[in-house]
C-alpha cells in the first residue's frame, strides 16, 4: 500500500489535539492509489470537503449559536462553552470556538484533493471510440476541472474564516513533504492572506457555472454547490472586512511588534472601500436579481433564489428541541434573544415613516411589540404571541408556563422563532429541513451600500439597495428618508444589518470589524421583566440579564497555544 506522508502544522493535521506527533500516514483500507483513480471516489472526497462547512444552528456544544456570544442573545444553559466568551474566561489554551485545527484540516483535504484530481483514470471512456463513451469522457473531464475550482473556493472560504478570527495565518496551498521544516512555518501577513483569498475567488468565478441552475449544474440536484456568484460574493465580504476599521487600525494592539499580521499597510482607505463596493456591485451585475420573498420561510429551505451559498442540512428537529420555549414539549429554551436586539427593530408609524423604539415613550412602553418591523415577529417569540404545534400563546410573564421562575426558562423574556419550523410536533418525531445560509443577496446589497457610503456618500445607489432589503415582500418597511448624512446613513445601514441578519452569525464579527465591540459586547446584556395585569394586559420593564466582558485583545482570537508550542514561528496575537 502506498504511503502518503503529509507534514504541516499541528492544526492542519489534527482534529482533536495540537500536541500529537506530526508525521501522519494517509492510509486507507482500499489504498490511496485506488481512491485517486476512481472518478466517483474523488467526487466523494470533494463532498467530504463541503461537509467541513460548519452548521451555525448547532455551532457550540451542539446547541449554542454565535449570536449568544454577542449582544443578540443569551444561551440559557450556563454550562455551555459559549458562556466563556461572555464572561471573558477564554484564552489561547481554552477557546469556545476552537476552529484552527478544523479549518486547516479542510485546507489540507483541499490540497490533497487537488493532487488526486490529476490521477483520476478516465481511460475506460477515453479509449472507447463509441460516441456514448466519448460523451461521458468529455463530461467527466469537464467535471474534474470544475471540481478543482469548487475546492479552491472552499479553501478560500476556510482561509477567510481563519483570517476574520486570527488576522494573518499561514498560507499552505500545497502538500508538504517529509523534508519540509514544519516547525518553522509562520504566519503570512494579513495583506498576503487577503490577496490570496480574493485571487482564489477571482479564479473560481471565471471557471464555475453562474448559479445553481446553470449547466452543467442541475437545478435541485446541485443545490449548495459553489457557483460564480458565490465566488464573487465571498470576495465582496472579504474586501468589506479589509476596508473596515479593525484591519486598518492597530491602535488597540498596544504597540504590537508585528502589525502586518493584524492590520493592512497604511494606505488609501477610500480606495479600499471602493474596491469593496466594486466587488459587491460585481455580484449584483453578474446575474438576474431575485425577488426577495417571504422572510420567515427562507430559513427552512435551501431552494430559494435569494440564497447564494448555503450548507445543506438533512431533515431534523434538533433545532426545535434546542430552542423551543421551556413550557412546550421537549423545549430547552436555548438561544434567547436580548432586549438589545429587540429594541433595534423600528416602529412603523405609517407607510412612509418608521422611528426608533423608545422606552421613554409611554405608548411604546405600554405595548412594546405593536407596529414593529415585521422581521421582529418572524425572528423573535414575544410574550403572548402564538407558537408551536399544538399551538398556544407563549406565557413569558413571571409565573407563566414559559417564564421565570421555571428552571431553564428564558432569562431575557424572549425565545427564538427564526429557523424554527413551527408545524413540527416534537412528540410525534416530526422533522423538517433547516438551511444554514452563509451568503444571501441582502448581504451583498448592504455590503454595497456600506462601502459606497464610506467613499461616495450621497450616491443614490446607497438608499436604493438598503430600501431593496427593507421593502421586501412580507416586510414592507418604509424606505429610508431622503438626504441622510453620511453618519446617519452609516447608522441606518448598521442597524439594518443587525435586524436583517439576526442569528445568522454576522453581529459577532460586525461589531469587531467596526471596532464597536467594547461598547456593544462589553456592557450588560438586557432582557425584559414581564408582569401580567390580566389575560390581555401586561407591564414590561427592561432589566439587566448579566454583565458581559470584552477587552481589546478579544478583537482577534489567540493563536492556539498548542500550535505555538510546536512551531516557534507562529507569533501570538497581541495582548494574549
Amino acid at each position: 500500500m502506498k504511503r502518503y506522508i503529509q507534514v504541516l502544522t499541528a492544526g492542519i493535521l489534527l482534529t482533536l489535539t495540537a500536541c500529537q506527533d506530526l508525521d501522519r500516514e494517509f492510509v486507507t483500507s482500499i489504498g490511496r492509489n485506488e481512491i485517486e483513480q476512481s472518478f466517483t471516489n474523488v467526487q466523494n472526497l470533494l463532498n467530504s470537503i463541503y461537509a467541513d462547512i460548519p452548521d451555525g444552528t448547532v455551532y457550540i456544544g451542539g446547541a449554542a449559536m454565535m449570536a449568544s456570544a454577542s449582544d443578540e442573545s443569551e444561551f440559557t444553559t450556563e454550562n455551555n462553552a459559549i458562556q466563556a466568551f461572555n464572561s471573558g474566561s477564554w484564552s489561547a489554551v481554552s477557546n469556545p470556538d476552537p476552529v484552527w485545527a478544523t479549518y486547516y484540516r479542510g485546507i489540507r483535504k483541499v490540497n490533497q484533493f487537488l493532487l488526486s484530481t490529476d490521477d483520476i483514470n478516465l481511460d475506460p471512456w477515453k479509449l472507447d471510440p463509441s460516441s456514448s463513451a466519448q460523451a461521458v469522457y468529455n463530461t467527466n473531464l469537464a467535471a474534474i476541472t470544475r471540481w478543482k475550482y469548487e475546492s479552491r473556493f472552499l479553501r478560500a472560504y476556510f482561509y477567510f474564516e481563519l483570517v476574520k478570527r486570527y488576522g494573518g495565518v499561514p498560507i499552505l496551498n500545497n502538500v508538504f513533504s517529509l523534508e519540509d521544516d514544519y516547525t518553522k512555518v509562520g504566519r503570512n501577513s494579513l495583506e498576503e492572506c487577503i490577496q490570496f483569498i480574493t485571487s482564489e475567488c477571482d479564479s473560481a468565478a471565471v471557471k464555475l457555472p453562474l448559479n445553481g441552475s446553470t449547466a452543467p449544474y442541475v437545478s435541485g440536484t446541485d443545490l449548495g454547490r459553489v457557483t460564480k456568484v458565490a465566488a464573487l460574493a465571498l470576495k465582496s465580504r472579504v474586501l468589506l472586512y479589509a476596508a473596515s476599521e479593525l484591519f486598518n487600525n492597530p491602535s488597540w494592539a498596544g504597540g504590537f511588534a508585528k502589525p502586518e499580521l493584524i492590520s493592512l499597510p497604511v494606505g488609501d482607505r477610500a480606495a479600499r472601500w471602493k474596491a469593496a463596493s466594486d466587488a459587491a456591485k460585481a455580484v449584483i451585475d453578474a446575474d438576474a436579481l431575485p425577488n426577495l420573498g417571504n422572510y420567515k420561510s427562507l430559513f427552512n429551505t435551501f431552494n430559494n433564489n435569494e440564497i447564494i451559498f448555503t450548507r445543506r442540512n438533512g431533515a431534523s428537529n434538533q433545532f426545535e428541541k434546542n430552542n423551543s420555549p421551556i413550557g412546550f414539549n421537549l423545549g430547552l429554551s436555548g438561544n434567547t434573544p436580548s432586549q438589545d436586539l429587540v429594541d433595534a427593530y423600528e416602529v412603523k408609524v405609517n407607510a412612509t415613516t418608521a422611528v426608533k423604539f423608545n422606552w421613554n415613550d409611554p405608548v411604546m412602553a405600554a405595548n412594546p411589540y405593536a407596529n414593529r418591523d415585521p422581521r421582529l415577529g418572524m425572528s423573535v417569540i414575544t410574550n403572548n404571541s402564538t407558537f408551536g404545534t399544538p399551538q398556544r400563546k407563549v406565557q413569558l410573564w413571571s409565573g407563566g408556563l414559559d417564564g421565570k421562575p421555571i428552571i431553564n426558562a428564558s432569562k431575557t423574556g424572549y425565545y427564538l422563532r427564526k429557523y424554527q419550523i413551527e408545524s413540527l410536533n416534537l412528540l410525534n418525531g416530526n422533522t423538517g429541513v433547516h438551511s444554514w445560509i452563509i451568503i444571501r443577496y441582502p448581504e451583498i446589497y448592504l455590503n454595497y451600500a456600506e462601502a459606497l457610503n464610506e467613499w461616495s456618500p450621497g450616491n443614490p445607489d446607497i438608499k436604493k439597495y438598503v430600501d431593496l432589503v427593507r421593502t421586501r415582500t412580507s416586510v414592507a418597511m418604509p424606505p429610508l428618508p431622503a438626504n441622510l448624512s453620511q453618519v446617519e446613513m452609516r447608522e441606518r445601514i448598521r442597524n439594518e444589518k443587525r435586524v436583517e441578519f439576526a442569528f445568522e452569525d454576522h453581529r459577532f464579527w460586525d461589531v469587531r470589524r467596526w471596532m464597536l465591540a467594547e461598547t456593544t459586547l462589553g456592557t450588560p446584556l438586557r432582557g425584559v421583566s414581564i408582569s401580567r395585569v390580566n389575560d390581555s394586559t401586561f407591564t414590561y420593564q427592561p432589566t439587566k440579564v448579566e454583565d458581559r466582558v470584552f477587552t481589546a485583545r478579544m478583537y482577534l482570537y489567540p493563536i492556539p497555544q498548542g500550535e505555538i508550542s510546536i512551531s516557534s514561528a507562529l507569533i501570538q496575537n497581541p495582548l494574549w
